[in-house]
């Protein structure tokens, strides 16, 4: 069979190249290209208030000369340890105009978390919020390591007046207490004292741009170096993709240039919502609005349904955590949600009660896509039409990507179409390594054909017309008396229960033989639900094999997630050993 059969097959999309023409250019020419075509144009959109393209574009050039004078220079690494707030965009393209590498930092670290990023990438300036944990968590953990100069970044001046003054007496406007003077700067000042005139510095599109660490859920963080190129591909890769139907969402055609309004409530400092947020806002000129915590409001969520009324988002891409909080939310109902109209959905499987649920009370089209921060991040997306949407799904391999299903054991033996085997890319979003780990780097890699593929660690098959299902992590698989239980198969069960929001599946050890496990399933249940343990064991029985159900179900309130939706089993199985005594 081709290698890209699947681009022959019937439910490609119509409107969607094999193969697309990049530019070889670096990633900041996005941001001064929308500042030259539509400067005065909204930007970043933050509690009501907006920067122009122009506004942040010259923002961008104070900082890269502010950087340049502190020392900074072309392969020097400065840190990113923000939340989504306006300031984002501007540090973010500064950094990269000097040649330097951008390292985004999860804001929600802790001191010796960040400690470690900051040393494995000899930073030598990090970027905070002004904050009474932000602040200080930065301070903690620059001890011993290159960080030179700290810059602290308040809100407040990107915000109207009336909301400054009045959440500054509300305490809604928080600040550190402290700052450790002779380290700190205050961003405010770069933006007053250093020329908005760019350095003149020549950028490899090659080089890398951006060190993104992946999420440590099987181990100790890797920094995943991501090209200028490799992220500029992935942007035009998904807008190439996207294409909607009048039938399904009331309106035709693909992205449109300076008309859409992008949420970001997914992490920027992420690979998802760097892409597919914040850079693609900034390559079509669109609106991009910032929100910190898209859980906060009460009842949660609500300060993220209004600002998606507000702004009249029409881009949302997000996770199913959010997508079912939100259909579920207990007002939904009293917010116009009728302009959102493209939802991607990624970093968890999407049941597809969630989806339907969330398209009936906005009337947009969620079609679930895959991806891996080592792939910049999107390597498959669904059809975007309800015609060849398939639930359960990741999609195809989107242009220019080929995907192979190779066995398990090596990484050598390409499968069958519809056998299970481990899923391996190509293409010109994936990465060129981790960041100073060669081995590590030559361990994810194999070679077919002459071309480089990365193995995502990730088990699953294609079909006969390339669409691609996830089984589960390859590391994750549940051993059951010899037999592979996947825990994503047996959530997506579990999600069909009327009752269940959400559900995590786990292999718990068995006292016996620790190399045999048995299923553990951790619920949590619809706002109004009760139910007992029992009742999802008895459920089960016609639904799985003896092998896969549950044998032990926990109701719980809450289940841990990552920063972008993840659940963390991993959190699950180390609580459930510790109770057990393991």
């Amino acid at each position: 069979m081709d290698e890209l059969y699947w681009q022959e097959s019937e439910v490609w999309p119509e409107n969607a190249a094999r193969t697309i023409d990049y530019p070889e250019e670096p990633l900041f020419d996005m941001l001064d290209r929308s500042a030259r075509q539509s400067g005065d144009l909204p930007y970043t959109v933050f509690m009501g208030k907006s920067q122009t393209f122009k506004e942040v574009k010259e923002h961008s050039d104070r900082v890269a000369n502010f950087l340049v004078s502190k020392g900074i220079k072309e392969g020097d690494s400065v840190a990113i340890f923000l939340p989504n707030v306006p300031h984002f965009p501007a540090i973010f393209f500064g950094i990269l105009k000097t040649g330097a590498i951008v390292v985004t930092c999860n804001p929600m670290y802790k001191a010796g978390e960040l400690n470690y990023q900051l040393n494995d990438t000899e930073s030598k300036i990090v970027f905070v919020l002004d904050h009474p944990t932000f602040t200080p968590t930065a301070y903690e953990a620059i001890k011993g390591t290159d960080v030179h100069t700290v810059i602290v970044c308040s809100v407040k001046p990107f915000l109207s007046k009336v909301t400054a003054v009045i959440g500054g007496l509300l305490g809604k406007v928080p600040k550190s207490p402290f700052y450790e003077e002779e380290k700190t700067l205050f961003y405010e000042d770069i933006l007053v004292e250093y020329e908005p005139k760019p350095p003149k510095v020549n950028i490899n599109p090659r080089d890398t741009a951006v060190l993104i660490y992946t999420g440590g859920t099987t181990g100790t963080p890797k920094g995943a170096e991501l090209s200028h190129y490799n992220l500029t591909t992935n942007v035009l890769q998904i807008a190439e993709w996207v294409y909607l139907k009048e039938e399904d969402v009331g309106r035709e055609g693909g992205v449109r240039y300076g008309d859409e309004v992008y949420v970001g409530a997914i992490p920027w400092y992420h690979s998802y919502g760097l892409t597919l947020s914040m850079l693609s806002a900034t390559w079509f000129a669109g609106q991009l609005v910032a929100i910190p915590d898209p859980r906060a409001g009460k009842p949660p969520l609500s300060d993220l349904l209004g600002e998606l009324e507000k702004t009249k988002c029409t881009v949302f891409n997000c996770v199913p955590a959010l997508y079912a909080g939100i259909a579920n939310h207990p007002n939904v109902g009293k917010y116009d949600l009728s302009e959102i109209s493209i939802c991607g959905s990624g970093a968890a499987p999407l049941p597809p009660e969630v989806a339907k649920a969330f398209e009936a009370v906005t009337g947009a089209i969620l079609f679930e896509g895959y991806g891996l921060t080592e792939t910049s991040p999107v390597t498959h997306i669904n059809p975007t039409n309800k015609q060849y949407r398939k639930f359960g799904s990741i999609g195809l391999p989107i242009s220019d990507t080929i995907c192979k299903i190779v066995d398990i054991d090596t990484g050598t033996k390409e499968m069958p179409v519809g056998e299970v085997g481990e899923i391996a890319i190509h293409g010109p979003q994936v990465f060129s390594g981790y960041w100073r780990k060669p081995e590590e780097t030559e361990n994810v890699m194999r070679e077919f054909g002459g071309k480089r593929f990365f193995l995502t660690g990730d088990v699953g098959h294609m079909d006969e017309h390339g669409y691609t299902f996830i089984s589960d992590r390859k590391k994750q698989m549940i051993n059951v008396g010899g037999m592979k239980a996947y825990p994503r198969e047996i959530e997506d069960i579990l999600f069909t229960h009327p009752k269940v929001e959400m559900a995590a599946a786990v292999g718990i050890p068995r006292d016996e033989d620790p190399s045999n496990e048995f299923v553990k399933a951790y619920i949590k249940l619809k706002d109004g639900e009760s139910a007992a343990p029992e009742e999802f064991i008895e459920w089960a029985r016609d639904k799985m094999a003896g092998y896969k159900r549950p044998k032990e179900v926990k109701i719980v309130e809450s289940l841990p997630l990552s920063s972008v939706g993840k659940v963390l089993r991993r959190v699950l199985l180390e609580e459930e050993l510790k109770e057990r005594g393991k």
